[in-house]
């Protein structure tokens, strides 16, 4: 294999330019000639590919977001857009791609690979963490300490007012981000979509404290529960008293990645230009216990997901109470 293309897609997430920098700088040293596409999928079915040299490599390993730009792309959906994109790389004699992102973008890989037979490696960047074959996703820890940031500073006015305030947190379907928040964080309260914990539980937890003299809560919503605003209405109805709610948003996605996520990002890319320069592919990389792992790249939606999840749920509970 003598060319190779990283392209980011789906949502961004901290650590992906230290990733992208490190595959290019790391395919470049192994005599390797490196493409970036720009925008993802659109990018490579309208040709904005362009070499990758040192100058574009360098400075980016503390910088949150995508270098390469990122976008969705509908048409990729279609078999006659793909072909397409995948001409435009074959032309150009790109042989190996890496894809950063979800298992959305995992799954445009896997296209390619079979119907056009070109090695793809899937790097994990996400800041759910809701990719199965991998204990954690680039962006995660960035994202957790983020949101642990702003759990300090609205619990400093919760306390001041005596209030119960809700904070909804990203994380698509996955629970990870408002979980492993709120046991991080010294939460008082949890809603995730993997758990049931009826309003009416968390109403009973929030007014037993009341009588034991605790005179505000901070309660981390997954947004895959629902919508905040209509958990607020319910709870403050349960209550009888005052709640508020607060969306942290896209801030969550942004920021200096942590050290974690750079480290984590560098041996996953490292490994994943490993792969293609054994002419390997159609697989994604991961980390299972501190181990750089490799698994089908179908595994990401065919897999079961292992974690920790119901334990620690028990144990934020426990400590919440």
């Amino acid at each position: 294999m003598k060319k190779i293309a990283i392209l980011t897609s789906g949502g961004d997430s901290p650590g992906m330019n230290a990733a992208i920098r490190a595959a290019g700088k790391y395919a470049l040293s192994q005599g390797l000639i490196v493409y970036g596409v720009q925008r993802g999928y659109s990018g490579m079915l309208n040709n904005d590919i362009f070499l990758m040299d040192d100058c574009f490599l360098s400075g980016i390993v503390d910088k949150g977001g995508t270098k390469l730009l990122t976008a969705r792309c509908l048409e990729f959906l279609e078999p006659e857009f793909r072909a397409i994109a995948a001409q435009n790389m074959i032309k150009k004699g790109i042989e190996g791609l890496i894809v950063i992102g979800g298992d959305g973008s995992y799954r445009g890989a896997d296209l390619l690979s079979k119907e056009h037979g070109i090695h793809v490696v899937g790097i994990p960047g996400t800041i759910d963490n809701d990719i199965i074959g991998t204990d954690y996703t680039i962006g995660f820890d960035t994202c957790l300490n983020t949101i642990l940031d702003a759990i300090s500073k609205i619990r400093d006015t919760a306390t001041s007012h005596e209030r119960t305030i809700l904070i909804e947190v990203m994380g698509h379907n996955s629970g990870d981000l408002a979980l492993y928040s709120c046991l991080a964080g010294g939460g008082d309260g949890l809603l995730i979509p993997e758990m049931k914990n009826p309003i009416e539980m968390l109403a009973l937890q929030i007014k037993g404290r009341r009588k034991i003299g605790k005179l505000h809560d901070i309660i981390l919503v997954a947004e895959g529960v629902g919508s905040v605003h209509e958990i607020e209405k319910k709870l403050a109805s349960l209550l009888g008293a005052e709640v508020r709610s607060v969306v942290l948003g896209h801030v969550q996605r942004g920021g200096t990645p942590s050290g974690f996520d750079r480290v984590l990002a560098t041996r996953m890319a490292v490994k994943s230009v490993d792969i293609l320069l054994q002419n390997s592919g159609s697989v994604m990389v991961g980390i299972e216990g501190n181990r750089i792992i490799t698994h089908p790249i179908s595994f990401a939606w065919e897999g079961k997901k292992t974690s920790s999840i119901y334990e620690d749920f028990e144990i934020t509970n426990i400590l919440s109470k």
